[in-house]
């Protein structure tokens, strides 16, 4: 029994997810981060035959000689991490291009197998490809695969354990345009009569290093006595190369022969029928509605509409269950632990903070669902190519949008998904514009101040405004900071645009499995965190001699009615007295301005940690008792008589805009590079909401 490290490398939409799942079925599935850096990264364990097969999913790269974050990663951990394979994944119907990656691959000096995915819909497509001519020509051993049917599955994991068990690996055999060639022949010749090696590379394989300007392999050849008879050799080999190229940068030419040696490949070993200029055709035709001049935006706008309607609405469905059953739970704990303190600390603390989060779960699956589905399907890179011209007047990347759809269930998974911008100007841009982006968990505040103030026929329409609003003052701030903030010209706009497919069960398990599991581990933690320290703060210093009084006065009073007034004004005095209280009274000021006061005041501060706590705290703070939500018409009521229209309207303005929840900002801090972009994040967020507040409360006045 043994262990196989597999790497798996490939070019974006070549498949790689729903491969290593269906090589691996999800066991042991564990999602996070490369070390030191925030690129994504996915890893599986699962046994067979006799070893443990670790498989390491990188992300999708065209290059891993470029200058994305993305990009550096995957060279990184190909150059120095211990691995045994590489498995190289390769769109079927996309060869020519996918070969591109594959040349760098077989020149790292590794085990390599090659994995032809959607074998399937090659031949769909009428393409036949000469899987022993290609194994020829590029001397690796090469599998076809389909991961959405298993086809070849067995195969590809034969083929692994063969190589890594194979104490020689494989040579690759590829041959470059005659002036390389000669040029490799020379210097190749010349390692051998000095017997030189380094590693086990062949004299070819480190002529070849050299010649493509491999600046590791130089550092290590440059310490060497025989540099001094190699260095006029190679300066001859690179200007007799230069003399068939109309440039004298070593990458253009690489890149030359590469695509020249790509397309060769090609043509001596791929074949296509009629059947795939009419898969084209289709393809072309549906573009010409979905990305319409015209008719693109509001067809985008229609789904995403669609999708958001499901989202709350099938989201809702659940939460009423998922309350009622951690009620229960917490009542049920709350009857074996004796101890007050102790009680309140498990239920009110620790099972209300967990089912804060459990209860919104359902929004964030339903809307990773629709979000999965319009991925798979090929039309979220067309909705990036579609919105780019438009965002790129707010100082925005096409591909910002992503990131931004996403804010709207979860800001968390939003700043998480910003890492698909290459450009650090573009990917904190929208980092910071993302909280404009209402989540799910600011709905309960809007609907609750929606029903006080507008009534229930107008609440949906005041919902949508708010939503609407968001959005369009995100995409301002945004112009804002790219004018005075981050400055510069824009990236250019390059996205793949794959073929619509249809949608797979097991990558959209697979992808809503892991954003539901990070939403969990991340969001929860942090949640359940700021709940315990919201409820020592609101339950601590206990005041003794006021509850004394108090429970005198209970005792004599026999109207039910004035027995619940004293119960609440009790806890109105409590909380008043409670270091809650006393920060509230403490920045009652800075939001007097405003016409908060200091019980909006706390609940925007309790807001911080998640604003799913701004309901529950408003609930509490103005004496309605802890059973409350955002349908409590209790609440409507007492917030109507307290608060008046304008400054319900400032507040509302100001939920909208502030800082995330904790959760969010902690993952801010980690995709930004630093503590010092959330304060940042806090001045710029802060200020605007107080200044667009002060202006809505003073209109309304």
């Amino acid at each position: 029994m043994g262990s196989i490290r597999v790497v798996l490398a490939g070019q974006p939409n070549v498949g790689k997810s729903m491969l290593i799942n269906s090589m691996s079925g999800l066991h042991n599935l564990k999602v996070g981060n490369f070390s030191g850096v925030t690129v994504e990264k996915m890893e599986v364990q699962f046994r067979y035959r006799d070893y443990d097969i670790n498989m390491v999913d990188l992300p999708g790269t065209y290059s891993i000689e470029g200058f994305s974050q993305e990009e550096k990663v995957s060279l990184e951990y190909l150059l120095n991490e211990d691995y045994d394979v590489i498995v190289n994944v390769v769109d079927s119907t996309h060869i020519q291009r996918n070969l591109l990656l594959t040349l760098e691959l077989l020149n790292l000096n590794r085990r390599v197998v090659i994995a032809l995915n959607m074998a399937d819909e090659a031949r769909a497509e009428g393409i036949d490809i000469d899987i022993r001519q290609l194994e020829r020509i590029i001397g690796v051993p090469i599998v076809a695969v389909s991961a959405k049917s298993r086809e070849g599955i067995d195969e590809l994991l034969e083929k692994i354990v063969e190589v890594a068990e194979s104490p020689v690996r494989n040579r690759s055999k590829i041959l470059y345009s005659d002036a390389v060639e000669e040029e490799i022949t020379q210097l190749s010749e010349l390692f051998e009569r000095r017997g030189f090696q380094i590693d086990d590379l062949s004299p070819r394989e480190m002529a070849i290093r050299l010649l493509f300007e491999d600046r590791e392999f130089y550092k290590r050849v440059h310490e060497e006595p025989i540099m001094m008879e190699l260095h006029p050799r190679l300066t001859s080999a690179l200007n007799h190369i230069y003399t068939h190229y109309s440039t004298k940068d070593m990458r253009e030419v690489k890149g030359d022969e590469y695509r020249a040696i790509s397309y060769g490949i090609k043509m001596e070993t791929v074949r296509c029928s009629s059947d795939r200029d009419r898969g084209r055709d289709t393809t072309r035709r549906v573009d010409d509605i979905l990305i319409h001049k015209y008719f693109g935006i509001p067809i985008f706008l229609f789904l995403m509409w669609g999708l958001f309607q499901l989202t709350f609405k099938l989201g809702a469905l659940p939460m009423d269950a998922i309350d009622t059953l951690f009620g229960a739970f917490g009542d049920g704990v709350g009857s074996l632990i004796e101890h007050e303190g102790l009680r309140s600390l498990v239920v009110d603390g620790i099972i209300a903070g967990v089912g804060a989060v459990v209860m919104f779960l359902p929004n964030i699956i339903v809307l990773y669902i629709g979000i999965a589905l319009l991925e798979t399907t090929g039309y979220m890179s067309r909705v990036a190519f579609l919105l780019d011209g438009f965002f790129h007047k707010f100082g925005l990347h096409g591909k910002s949008f992503i990131p931004l759809v996403t804010g709207f269930g979860c800001t968390v998974p939003a700043y998480m998904s910003a890492r698909t911008l290459k450009s650090e100007k573009d990917r904190l841009i929208t980092l910071f514009i993302l909280g404009f982006m209402s989540c799910g968990a600011r709905l309960p505040v809007y609907v609750l101040f929606a029903g006080a103030f507008f009534g229930a026929e107008e609440a949906g329409n005041v919902i949508f405004i708010i939503y609407i609003a968001g959005a369009i003052l995100g995409l301002i701030m945004a112009k804002v900071l790219r004018i005075f903030v981050f400055k510069g010209e824009d990236e250019p706009f390059v996205m793949e645009m794959p073929k619509y497919r249809l949608p797979s069960f097991g990558l959209i398990w697979h992808t809503v499995y892991g954003q539901a599991v990070s939403y969990l581990k991340k969001a929860g933690t942090y949640i359940l965190m700021a709940s315990i320290l919201i409820w020592f703060a609101s339950n601590y210093p206990k005041q003794p001699q006021l509850e004394s009084e108090y429970r005198v006065k209970i005792e004599q009073t026999k109207d039910e009615d004035m027995r619940l007034n004293l119960v609440n004004e009790l806890k109105l005095k409590s909380l008043e007295s409670s270091y809650l209280g006393r920060v509230g009274k403490a920045t009652e000021p800075f939001f007097a301005p405003l016409g908060f006061d200091w019980r909006m005041s706390v609940a925007l501060e309790a807001g911080l940690t998640a604003k799913e706590v701004v309901v529950s705290t408003l609930g509490v703070l103005y004496a309605v008792g802890d059973e409350v939500d955002e349908g409590s018409s209790s609440l409507i009521r007492e917030l109507r008589r307290n608060i008046p229209f304008a400054s319900a309207m400032a507040f509302i303005v100001f939920v909208m805009i502030y800082l995330p929840c904790l959760a969010a900002s902690m993952v801010f801090v980690k995709e930004a590079g630093g503590y010092r972009y959330l304060l940042y994040l806090f001045i710029f967020t802060t200020t605007t909401a107080w200044l667009l507040s002060f202006i809505t409360y003073r209109v309304l006045l």
